[in-house]
Formats: structure tokens, sequence, C-alpha cells
């Protein structure tokens, strides 16, 4: 299964992600579950330090990416984030049971 925490402040905004683990649709290299959150990932994690030059502690090792800003006076994180959050659900939607989401406040 794969694992989506995300982080969120006292006011209730995205501030980083955890994504970890397999969906266990298809064998390795053939899953077309975690092909889809690997881009989605990939690409709001570009996004936030390489487009919009947000600062952010990215860990990437196998099976596990993380993501937590550091500024954002003025909230684009959050809605990049929330973009990942919300395409993540679509995901989890279209394969039942593969990808769980939980949110942890920091």
């Amino acid at each position: 299964m794969i694992r989506a925490e995300f982080y969120r402040d006292s006011s209730d905004k995205l501030k980083g992600f955890r994504v970890s683990g397999h969906a266990g649709y298809a064998e390795y290299g053939q899953d077309i579950a975690c092909a889809s959150v690997s881009s989605a990932v990939m690409l709001t994690a570009n996004t936030v330090t390489e487009i919009f030059k947000i600062k952010a502690r990215v860990t990437v090792e196998e099976n596990d990416i993380s993501l937590l800003t550091e500024a954002d006076e003025n909230g684009d994180g959050d809605r990049l984030l929330l973009g990942l959050l919300t395409h993540l659900s679509l995901i989890s939607d279209e394969f039942p049971g593969r990808i769980k989401i939980t949110f942890t406040e920091v």
C-alpha cells in the first residue's frame, strides 16, 4: 500500500508530505497506480522547488519521498500541495485500497 502523509500547520495550511510504499496493483515496473502517484509527487516536488522556488527540505530514498516547506509567505506551497492531495485522492478512488492518505500537524 502507498502511504501519503500530509503535514499541515495549526492554521490548516499544507506544509509538506511524505509518500512511501508500493501500491501492489501489478508487478514492480508495471504498476500504473504506482506510476501515477510517482509522477504526481515528482511533478509537485519539482514545481514547489524549481518553478516557485519555495525553500523546502526534500528527501528521496527508494519508495520514499518527503518534502517539507521551510518558508511560504504567499501560500503558493499550500495550493500546490492541495493539488497533489486532490490528485492522490482521485487516484485512490480509481484504485481502492491501494493508497492511504493521512494528516499530521507540524
